[in-house]
């Protein structure tokens, strides 16, 4: 049967988008508040550095494992129903971690936040498949839609930096609040019902072989990062990967798969998902390190490090716009190719940081690389989609989704390991004598721990101990920029190959049937 020709979207649609781009934006945001919080939230409960990374690493982690099991919930009982009550169990999540008051609750806290999050994304990109039925209508949403994520970015440290200037390190988290009574309210008005009676039955199996693989493997990387080899991470690594194997073997058994694997037996399709994967954590590792940076080493206020990400994500989010209007004239391969060159370019700025360098290198550095990253995870989402079989188009939004949760929750992990490795080592072959014992185990912990210990030690003797952990952390951040040099150059390399075969330009391609909802595709159960 013949497509129906796609309608086009209203006024209601166009207001709609705007409450859906709500919990995208909120996503970020949280991730983003805790960077700014790190200082203050040191001070306070006095994470050990393996704890700070968890409090950043759970919330993503836990959002990827939940996502494709979320997102077939959400055909079962209706999109918008799972919106709305996920929804409410992030503002509830928010409010408890704005009030933990240890790291184990912190960490648990956030667990909870990451599973509530899990039910936001794919419920917003498949209520906007529902939306928007025109293909140029949808494009323009998708995109919409992945910038309102780069706008948490700029929301997040701001607010956030403001509110830690005059509150407790929680006060940030509780904006969540006001925005999902907005979204609670709104969400029923503009949004339509979508659901699926014939779903398939989520499996519980797969989803605990899911989480088992992932948390135990980013454990014992992260673990053997910063303290060598060890058996117990060692063994949490193994554990992980077996599971891994265990899962893939499961989905490819399965007739309705929590994950769709066969889709990775296409090169374009797996080139895709590595350059968002790669992409999305690079940035948001560098990030978290950034942020730090700024505020311990630079000795800015959360406020300060807030405003200056405005000339860094601000040219990002315009240039993520032009991009995605220029890849529907030349095609999205050489979009991604430039963006990654350039991205490369941020990169190489940053290998010349020390714990000297000033405002200027930290900014200019960060703005190149947001200027060319930002179109390639904007183009992201449409480019996995693009690259997979018409009739699996789902399926791949779905795995779109949570390769760009779990990116960012990868990046801050292997990134953030990395550095804290090199900074670990770096600082125990400098540290100034006097420093010795509890007081050396606390700075080589973190450079927040290291501030610290300084202004407990007599003058002398803390000012070089200061100034040896911002060199230190410096060098961590500067080899974190020369191996993502490499990833990016190396993800350039595979698009140019691989991606420009599967995706040729737009005036290569054949004209495209008309894209939308066709009458036997539309399930009895939808409505508006």
């Amino acid at each position: 049967m013949n497509a129906v020709t796609p309608a086009k979207a209203g006024r209601r649609e166009w207001i709609g988008l705007v409450v859906l781009c709500l919990p995208a934006l909120l996503t970020t945001m949280d991730l983003t508040l805790l960077f700014m919080a790190v200082p203050k939230l040191t001070a306070d409960l006095d994470p050990t550095s393996s704890q700070l990374l968890w409090a950043s690493d759970i919330y993503g982690f836990l959002i990827a494992g939940f996502l494709i099991t979320m997102g077939g919930l959400g055909e079962r009982i209706g999109r918008r129903k799972l919106l709305l009550i996920g929804a409410v169990f992030f503002g509830v999540a928010s409010v408890l971690t704005a009030e933990a008051n240890s790291p184990e609750m912190l960490i648990a806290a956030r667990a909870l936040l990451g599973i509530s999050a899990a039910t936001l994304a794919p419920s917003t990109l498949s209520l906007l498949r529902v939306m928007f039925r025109d293909e140029k209508e949808s494009t323009t949403a998708v995109t919409i839609w992945t910038t309102s994520f780069m706008v948490g970015g700029i929301v997040g440290p701001i607010a956030g930096g403001l509110l830690l200037d005059h509150f407790w390190w929680g006060a940030p988290f509780l904006l969540a609040v006001p925005v999902m009574v907005l979204l609670l309210i709104a969400g029923p008005l503009l949004l339509p019902e979508y659901k699926d009676p014939a779903g398939g039955r989520i499996d519980l199996l797969s989803l605990g072989m899911s989480l088992a693989a992932i948390l135990p493997a980013v454990y014992g990387i992260k673990e053997l990062a910063r303290d060598g080899f060890e058996i117990w991470p060692a063994l949490s690594l193994v554990i992980g990967l077996a599971f891994g194997v265990a899962f893939v073997l499961r989905q490819r058994g399965l007739s309705v798969p929590l994950m769709d694997i066969t889709l990775f037996s296409r090169a374009a399709f797996s080139v895709s998902v590595g350059t968002l994967l790669l992409t999305t954590g690079l940035m948001m590792g560098i990030q978290y390190l950034l942020a730090t940076y700024m505020q311990v080493v630079l000795g800015m206020s959360p406020a300060e490090a807030g405003l200056w990400q405005l000339p860094v994500i601000i040219p990002g989010i315009i240039a993520a716009i032009v991009g995605t209007g220029v890849s529907q004239k030349i095609g999205t391969p050489p979009v991604l190719i430039a963006g990654l060159l350039v991205g490369s370019v941020g990169f190489g700025v940053l290998t010349q940081i020390d714990g000297n360098s000033g405002t200027a290198l930290v900014v200019v550095s960060s703005a190149i690389m947001f200027i060319g990253l930002a179109p390639v995870m904007a183009l992201g989402i449409g480019t996995i989609v693009q690259a997979a079989p018409v009739e699996r188009a789902g399926a791949a939004s779905a795995l779109a989704s949570t390769t760009n949760e779990l990116g960012g929750a990868v990046g801050i992990a292997l990134v953030g390991s990395l550095a804290t490795a090199v900074y670990g080592a770096t600082l125990d072959d400098n540290l100034p004598s006097g420093v010795t014992g509890a007081a050396h185990e606390a700075a080589r912990s973190s450079v927040s721990e290291a501030a610290a210990v300084a202004g407990e030690l007599p003058g002398r003797v803390g000012g070089q101990l200061s100034g040896a952990a911002h060199d230190a952390f410096a060098h961590g951040m500067e080899i974190a920029s020369f191996v993502s040099i490499g990833v990016l150059l190396a993800m350039a390399a595979l698009v140019a190959v691989l991606l420009r075969r599967a995706l040729p330009a737009p005036s290569a391609q054949p004209e495209p049937e008309p894209v939308g909802i066709t009458e036997e595709s539309v399930p009895t159960g939808a409505q508006n």
